[in-house]
């Protein structure tokens, strides 16, 4: 890529002299995991804080993907922040915000305000973890490679979702109280502050300060608005009994009414949140398809997998919990395979030298994923013991992370620069909350359907052996529909788009890059 300084040499200016020079990007590191790991609303608490708030499953459910979605939105706003604010602003100001709004989710009950409080985390929760990656890029990959980048990223990413999970049962289990994950969230924040104010220096990418102009902040609350009742309508359709509701009816009007209004604001102003040049792409749509099947792959084990071992088999979250190690592992291990084949020749060499294509890597992840439900399809019985979940578990999770690394891979290597950070929200959308809610609406939906069958013709009287087997005939359905979707894979094999991968622009080109547009536009 025009721009690439192939000498260009790793350096971390922010950090005082006296900071060890091999210290300083395991700072970030670490700093980047405490960021991925907070939130506002934690899901592992959630049995624990309906007993204590009087909440409902489904209000607190939806106040963390409220958070979920906050972490989606910042995308086309980061470069932005970066040409803007020192690195000493960056993070303080976002772990100052995560630590306030974790002591805010201790004392406030009332669903709007936790909504607003979770996106608020959310939104700052990416921003950091963004400033740390984007100051350790060349140490994560000297020659600026994404296929090294962007695995290596998500090691820390996916990984910290079940760690959080894991962290915050282990802190329930041994101080009997789930505010302990958020004191302790609020303890790593101010360490994350007091580290920063202490050992590094205000200081910018490029010598220019440029301001926050030309920014669609109303296109970003609209778009976060149509993510929000996609979910609302998912959560709650069940609790509602769907068309039942006149308010979830309501809610589901507004749906393409704001659907509307975002997407005739993108097309009529200067500067929309959303490019409308995004969306002309001619794979991307297959690539939203694509995540779309993963996610729903993905989300089995929260409706399904959890109905079967707390309603069937009723292990508590002290057994469960076990399962969440398998997960991080097999996150890790997921990146580092992509990381292995892609970095195995110059320049994703194993595309170029033995004609494997993106779907062959893609193929793998994905075969994982769906090895993960025919061995629960097989497992589930009423003497299935936790030992047994370790493989499929690990299997899920070690083809997420080889489809989620390649896909996002790919995705770069379709779209150009200007608009690739809109395109990470518009999968984000998919991604980040809209497909799990769906799934888990459409799943709770489909139990209760094929409990209500059994019983009312009388199969089974037992309700936990009626439940069993909708778990089970679910479980089938997503083997026969992972199947089919893998056959489709096998048969379309998607081209790599130029004969070598793109290269990370250097930081002072996007800069300079970013300040012409802002000038551009302060002029019209």
């Amino acid at each position: 890529m025009a721009g690439w300084n192939p000498n260009q040499k790793f350096a971390m200016p922010m950090f005082n002299p006296w900071v060890p020079e091999r210290l300083r990007p395991w700072i970030y590191v670490l700093f980047a995991l405490f960021f991925q790991v907070s939130g506002g609303i934690y899901f592992s608490s959630m049995q624990q804080m309906m007993g204590a708030t009087s909440l409902m499953r489904e209000d607190i459910q939806f106040v963390a993907m409220c958070g979920v979605v906050g972490v989606n939105m910042p995308f086309p706003f980061l470069f932005r922040y970066k040409l803007r604010f020192t690195n000493q602003q960056l993070l303080i100001n976002a772990a100052l915000v995560i630590a306030v709004c974790n002591i805010l989710c201790l004392y406030i009950t009332w669903i709007p305000a936790l909504c607003i409080i979770s996106y608020i985390a959310g939104f700052f929760k990416l921003c950091g973890t963004f400033e740390c990656f984007s100051n350790i890029r060349l140490w994560l990959s000297p020659k600026q490679d994404f296929g090294i980048f962007l695995p290596s990223m998500y090691i820390i990413i996916l990984g910290a979702m079940p760690g959080s999970n894991w962290i915050a049962q282990q802190l329930t289990i041994i101080f009997d109280s789930w505010q302990m994950m958020h004191w302790l969230m609020v303890g790593l924040m101010l360490i994350v502050v007091l580290v920063i104010y202490t050992c590094t220096h205000p200081w910018r990418m490029m010598p220019f300060q440029l301001p926050l102009v030309s920014l669609d902040w109303l296109g970003c609350f609209l778009w976060s608005a149509v993510m929000l009742e996609i979910i609302w309508i998912f959560t709650y359709g069940e609790y509602y009994n769907w068309w039942d509701s006149t308010l979830w009816r309501s809610v589901l009007v507004s749906l393409p009414l704001t659907l509307a209004v975002c997407i005739g604001r993108m097309l009529h102003i200067r500067h929309p949140y959303i490019d409308p040049k995004v969306w002309p792409h001619a794979r991307l749509v297959p690539i939203l398809a694509m995540f779309f099947v993963a996610e729903v792959m993905n989300a089995t084990p929260h409706a399904l997998q959890n109905t079967l071992t707390g309603g069937v088999l009723h292990w508590g979250f002290t057994t469960t919990s076990q399962l969440y190690i398998a997960e991080i592992l097999g996150y890790a291990f997921g990146c580092i395979f992509t990381i292995l084949w892609g970095a195995g020749c110059p320049n994703w060499g194993w595309l170029r030298r033995l004609g494997f294509k993106y779907t062959r890597l893609l193929t793998v992840g994905f075969a994982a994923l769906l090895m993960y439900q025919v061995l629960l399809y097989f497992y589930v019985s009423p003497t299935l013991n936790i030992q047994r979940l370790y493989l499929p578990t690990f299997l899920r999770t070690f083809g997420y992370g080889i489809f989620f690394s390649t896909m996002t891979i790919y995705l770069k290597d379709l779209i150009e620069f200007p608009t690739f950070f809109m395109a990470l929200t518009v999968s984000g959308f998919i991604r980040n909350g809209v497909a799990e809610s769906l799934c888990s609406g459409l799943y709770s939906y489909g139990l209760r359907r094929q409990i209500a069958d059994a019983l009312s013709r009388g199969i089974h009287s037992d309700y936990s052996q009626v439940l069993m087997v909708a778990v089970k005939e679910m479980f089938g359905l997503m083997c026969i529909i992972g199947t089919l979707t893998l056959l489709l894979m096998l048969l379309y094999d998607v081209q790599p788009v130029r004969s070598t991968m793109r290269r990370m622009m250097p930081l002072r080109k996007i800069g300079k890059m970013i300040r012409r547009e802002s000038l551009r536009a302060s002029r019209v």
